[in-house]
């Protein structure tokens, strides 16, 4: 028997705020979050902005011992995942062997490989900090986080690039769909603004080197040039619908489809015929009984680059036909940058409010129409609709396509 799988709790930190009020204020204000690096020296750099995390204090979440024990993206995601447990209330209601967590990252410590690389250069590989290994691997955000509430259902870690996130919220899902887990913690984080990084994607072609920050990450746009970095975590709290309406919970949104495909065609660029990714929409869409009209908002993944944002364009065109032409669309990452393993998180959250508010985030700074990219994007000012069903799609490096269904909460 399927059940019912609803969202009850938020957590986020972005490059629009630590927590997901702020963000989403800052979102619908169509606030931009990118401005040029900080945290490092940039000026030998061909791209020279980001969408970095600013004030964040990892001691309001963990003791301060621990924080030198942590690496930036497990504080990142285990700060999105206090949020969201003590939004959603959900702590000691449920059996530990009950609760799961599914939290991925796209790169994982890449700043602890950094630092301890140099310090193994410099001073010798004798001196590796004996927490190397527990900071750099990708798991242990969703280790952590599972130790903190003594979660101990089903735990993964997924990392499919810039799908991560979403697929950890899509198979979470499942898992409380099917019954292996009554409640999950669900999302993803990246920590990944530092010199190796920028060097990588700079050299694959990928950051946009514009250095007017209102005109770098630009989705969806004739001039786009490539995408901004960004960082920071997104998760969700997923709960069986009727534990979670006996003990009262506030409910966002119910999740009602998912799916996953690969294009098996590129190891960075999409399929120019949009054939899996289109498929992603339309199965996650037939799953949740997806009504393609205007109460219907998609978060595109919207990255900025050439490549993806007409592929993107193709594949909602293939799987609604001209119906497209009546959707909602928007990007966020116009505001946050590609936060890489966090941004399918953040942008479910972002439709997740969407849906809440009846209130669509915009796409920021958009100006110069692209013929392949012809869909409403929402330009640059938030718009208010009555909507039924938002759709958060994501397309990763390595042909990883993901897609959210969730609609409007009705008893």
């Amino acid at each position: 028997m399927e059940r019912r799988v609803v969202v009850t709790g938020l957590g986020a930190v972005t490059p629009l705020g630590n927590d997901v009020k702020s963000t989403w204020e800052n979102m619908i204000a169509g606030k931009n979050g990118i401005d040029f690096v900080t945290a490092f020296d940039i000026s030998s750099f061909k791209a020279k902005l980001a969408g970095e995390i600013k004030g964040f204090d990892p001691a309001l979440y963990m003791p301060k011992g621990d924080v030198r024990k942590t690496d930036l993206y497990a504080q990142y995601a285990l700060a999105a995942a206090v949020q969201a447990v003590e939004d959603s209330k959900i702590e000691g209601t449920v059996e530990p062997d009950r609760m799961g967590v599914y939290i991925g990252s796209g790169i994982g410590g890449i700043h602890t490989l950094v630092a301890e690389h140099a310090k193994g250069m410099e001073k010798g590989w004798n001196r590796i900090s004996p927490y190397f290994v527990p900071m750099m691997i990708s798991n242990i955000a969703s280790g952590t986080v599972a130790i903190r509430y003594n979660a101990q259902g089903p735990n993964i870690a997924v990392v499919t690039a810039c799908a991560t996130s979403t697929n950890s919220i899509g198979e979470a899902f499942r898992a409380v769909r099917h019954g292996y887990a009554d409640a999950m913690i669900a999302g993803g984080s990246e920590a990944a603004i530092n010199e190796i990084c920028f060097g990588g994607f700079i050299s694959c072609q990928a950051l946009s080197q514009s250095e007017d920050k209102d005109r770098a990450s630009i989705p969806f746009d004739k001039e786009r040039g490539g995408f901004v970095m960004g960082e920071g975590g997104g998760v969700l709290v997923l709960e069986e619908l009727e534990r979670a309406k006996k003990r009262g919970a506030k409910i966002y949104a119910e999740v009602v489809g998912y799916a996953c495909t690969n294009d098996a065609y590129h190891m960075t660029a999409p399929n120019p015929e949009a054939i899996a990714s289109s498929r992603a929409i339309i199965l996650a869409s037939k799953e949740g009984g997806v009504v393609a009209d205007e109460k219907l908002y998609i978060n595109a993944h919207g990255t900025g680059t050439p490549l993806n944002d007409k592929t993107e364009t193709a594949a909602i065109k293939k799987a609604f036909g001209e119906n497209a032409y009546k959707l909602h669309v928007s990007s966020t990452k116009s505001m946050t940058g590609h936060m890489l393993g966090a941004a399918g998180a953040v942008e479910a959250i972002a439709a997740v409010k969407a849906l809440e508010e009846g209130v669509i985030p915009p796409t920021i700074n958009y100006r110069v129409k692209d013929d392949e990219c012809d869909l409403d994007v929402t330009p640059n000012v938030a718009v208010r609709a009555p909507l039924e069903f938002a759709l958060s799609t994501s397309l990763g490096f390595g042909g990883h396509n993901g897609c959210l269904a969730f609609r409007k909460y009705r008893d």
